[in-house]
């Protein structure tokens, strides 16, 4: 062996100033490439097994990265599924207890007591800030990869995926409100999403609580019994109106043995009935529903720190849950509202109309849509998570995750179109021209006309 290397093999040969180089370098080299400072200078077969197993990683994470380049819903879906998330969670532990493993190895291998005493607490305080991210990021990665199994486990179903109809995805959004003065829950805003489901392009389709005469689609339940619409011959068994929003609490507290199978495919009678209501009157085929519980929603909002709301006009925050009292007002202006505030500017009613809170209400799914970036939901995964799997029940299968999660990058990079089903539109909620509402949202969803060249 030459003069060199021989320090790295041999040590005690080596001056202060060699042993405290050769301290640098197998501090270095265990960063860089675990299981080289082993070889070099230790447990050759330590080294090699570190070695195969970072050369094995590095190639996998090349291989994956390729993958995602030209197919990104195969390594999302992979690791939105339980079984992926397991796996990348025992792959993760694994290597976090390999590198504890040989970054203490290396620790032994230096010999501090031979380096110069000036560069001992800085080449020991340096490892052990090495140590601490390679095994601590690992340890977390694996830590939330768990987490996050158990989260989309509690939220999205095991169930079959849904092809597209005419190249759409439609999604029922109902925004619950389980009030005091309320019987049970009843959605306080309801809305069709509509996304291409090759471009991404989104399309909202709002619907007004107060719609009468509601249609349901071919076969619906519910529709047997009002044929002509809800409530329209002899009234409905919901006291207070037989109106849209009124269909949820009649089918989940008056008629759940019309939807025996809801709660066992995900549902419930209250979300199916609804569901059937929302085809009727857009005559969309809706493939799944995404129901968020409003009182539940300032968690969500709070875990994601917040929300920035350009508020258009003077809106009110009320001292009572029955909308009569007013603490305070939200100016014109950017505003940055934390749950709280977020809720009360999405539900007021003092002084404003049913419609007013239509757009509010889709102004904030907006903005939440927007500012919910990857990186701000992975930051604060927990508070996230823990919100979400309280606040939103949903019927999407987990195995349509990937698949979403790459359809809305897309949609996030084109503006979203918004049909609000409201008197400036022609819509009489009171009488409403249910023919002639299919074929505006029909025109809407038209695809743009190619571009003759």
């Amino acid at each position: 062996m030459s003069s060199v290397t021989d320090p790295i093999r041999h040590p005690n040969s080596g001056s202060a100033r060699i042993m405290t180089t050769r301290a640098w370098w197998l501090v270095v080299l265990n960063f860089v490439l675990p299981g080289s400072a082993q070889v070099l200078a230790g447990n050759r077969r330590l080294g090699r097994f570190g070695l195969r197993a970072s050369l094995t990683l590095v190639t996998a994470a090349i291989i994956v990265g390729v993958i995602y380049l030209f197919w990104p819903e195969a390594v999302l879906t992979v690791f939105t599924n339980t079984i992926g998330l397991w796996a990348a969670a025992a792959v993760l532990a694994f290597y976090a207890l390999t590198w504890l493993v040989l970054t203490v190895n290396t620790l032994g291998l230096i010999n501090l007591r031979r380096a110069a005493p000036g560069a001992r607490p800085i080449i020991a305080a340096f490892s052990a800030a090495l140590m601490v991210v390679v095994c601590g990021t690992a340890g977390y990665g694996a830590f939330f990869a768990t987490s996050a199994s158990g989260f989309l486990s509690s939220v999205f179903v095991a169930g079959p995926s849904e092809p597209p109809v005419d190249g759409r995805y439609n999604i029922l959004l109902l925004g619950g409100d389980a009030g005091a003065d309320r019987d049970g829950l009843r959605p306080d805003s309801m809305s069709v999403v509509s996304i291409d489901a090759t471009t991404g392009q989104a399309t909202t389709i709002s619907m007004p609580r107060n719609l009468e005469d509601v249609p349901f689609s071919a076969g619906s339940s519910l529709g047997a019994l009002y044929p002509e619409g809800y409530g329209s011959i002899d009234g409905c068994d919901v006291s207070g109106g037989c109106m849209l929003n009124a269909i949820f609490t009649e089918a989940e507290l008056k008629r759940p043995e019309y939807y025996p199978n809801a709660v066992a495919e995900g549902s419930s009678p209250g979300v199916q009935a609804t569901l059937e209501a929302a085809q009727g009157i857009t005559g969309l085929t809706i493939q799944y529903f995404v129901l968020i519980d409003m009182q539940g929603f300032s968690e969500l909002i709070d875990a994601l720190g917040g929300v920035d709301i350009d508020v258009q006009n003077r809106v009110p925050v009320h001292t009572d849950e029955y909308f009569n009292k007013v603490l305070f007002w939200f100016e014109p202006g950017m505003q940055h509202m934390d749950g709280y505030h977020a809720l009360w500017f999405a539900r007021s009613r003092h002084g404003t109309s049913d419609y007013d809170r239509m757009q509010r209400q889709t102004q904030m799914q907006e903005a939440l849509l927007a500012q919910a970036s990857p990186a701000n939901v992975l930051t604060k995964f927990q508070g996230v998570a823990a919100a979400s799997s309280r606040v939103v029940k949903t019927d999407v299968p987990q195995g349509m995750l990937g698949y979403f999660v790459n359809l809305a990058s897309k949609t996030k990079e084109l503006p979203v179109i918004s049909v609000p089903l409201i008197p400036e539109n022609g819509v009489d909620p009171e009488d409403p021209d249910y023919s002639a509402i299919q074929a505006m949202i029909a025109a809407a969803l038209e695809p743009a006309p190619t571009p003759t060249p």
